[in-house]
């Protein structure tokens, strides 16, 4: 199993899920705190579905810290399609690694739950407290009954063996690396692409699921990743820590606020035949601001720096357009523009109304 190594003689540490969006953030974040390179192993190598797999690589690199941060996600429509996947792939991805990071040894294992885990209809801002105390929403229940049993697990290996795990539930999370499939992505970089490329064509409107009305509460990735770098030199507590900003806004404002940034001129139009997901989900961070960390990034500038991410990666960018992002710049978004490709052009008549998707 070829590995990237921390160094000789240093401390490992193992980042699972490094290729995906919080994992890629944890590397750079530790990059930027001048840590060691840490262990990565590319997925064709290591199937964290296999617990034999996941013991020996384990047995043989024998980190010392572990970030899991490996998941299978996706929005409200990848949850509905494949309810199968999400919860057996989450729940064997976790327990192998939770599993062999006792066995062998690692001195603390960072988990990283969600904020899907708290009850549909929870008291807003919601606590830590909040979990397990009522039914969860319908759309995304799969993925969160993997979280919560992740949690718990990690509670259950510190009661019963003393392992140092740590829990940390963030908000909903975008940035650099986000999956902007139509398919399965999440409510923000769906909604980025699809202003974009109705932009790019000249569309004159966008169509986005449900009422707008559900409030969302936004981290950017690397808020999280120096959240979770904090908490592994702060915390050693068996209770779960929320990650988040504690502000919110509603998926109307959200829309309105990307459509600005991506600049387009259309329409926004709302489907609400279509389902919303939970009513609002903003986290109480008090328990993160008592331990000394506090988000950095505001949303507008995040969103900002996420979207001339997207511009400039949407060829290899997870689930990006399939021409290139950066057609018509800013001085040619009025119709199409002599740079403009054949793809955009052609499709112009085929993309009709568009939806973005969203997940509770």
């Amino acid at each position: 199993m070829p590995a990237t190594d921390a160094g000789a003689g240093a401390a490992r540490t193992y980042v699972a899920g490094h290729r995906g969006l919080v994992g890629a953030a944890i590397v750079r974040a530790l990059g930027r705190a001048g840590a060691p390179a840490p262990l990565t192993v590319e997925r064709p190598s290591l199937d964290l579905r296999e617990a034999a797999a996941v013991e020996a690589f384990f047995a043989a690199e024998r980190p010392s810290v572990v970030y899991l941060a490996a998941a299978r996600v996706g929005g409200i429509r990848a949850n509905a399609a494949y309810p199968a996947e999400f919860l057996h792939d989450n729940l064997a991805i976790q327990t192998n690694v939770i599993h062999a990071a006792w066995r062998f040894g690692v001195q603390k294992l960072l988990f990283l739950g969600s904020s899907c885990i708290y009850p549909r209809l929870a008291a807003q801002p919601i606590r830590e407290d909040a979990l397990l105390t009522g039914p969860l929403e319908p759309t995304n229940e799969w993925y969160a009954i993997a979280k919560i049993a992740g949690l718990k697990l990690c509670q259950a290996y510190r009661r019963q063996y003393g392992f140092n795990a740590i829990c940390l539930m963030p908000t909903n999370l975008y940035g650099p690396g986000d999956n902007f499939s139509l398919e399965d992505s999440h409510v923000l970089p769906a909604l980025i692409r699809r202003f974009h490329e109705a932009r790019l064509a000249g569309l004159p409107e966008v169509t986005v699921w449900g009422s707008g009305t559900p409030r969302r509460e936004f981290l950017h990735v690397d808020d999280l990743a120096d959240a979770a770098l904090h908490l592994m030199a702060h915390y050693e507590g068996a209770e779960l820590v929320n990650v988040g900003t504690g502000v919110d806004l509603s998926i109307g404002e959200l829309a309105s606020l990307v459509k600005r940034i991506v600049g387009y001129e259309g329409r926004l139009c709302f489907d609400p035949s279509k389902p919303d997901g939970t009513p609002r989900k903003c986290l109480n961070v008090d328990r993160v601001h008592a331990l000394g960390w506090r988000h950095r990034i505001g949303l507008a500038d995040g969103i900002e720096a996420t979207y001339r991410w997207y511009v400039e990666h949407a060829r290899e960018a997870r689930g990006g357009a399939a021409q290139p992002a950066a057609l018509a710049p800013d001085s040619e978004r009025d119709g199409a523009s002599a740079g403009e490709s054949d793809v955009v052009a052609s499709r112009r008549a085929n993309l009709g109304t568009t939806a973005a998707t969203l997940r509770a």
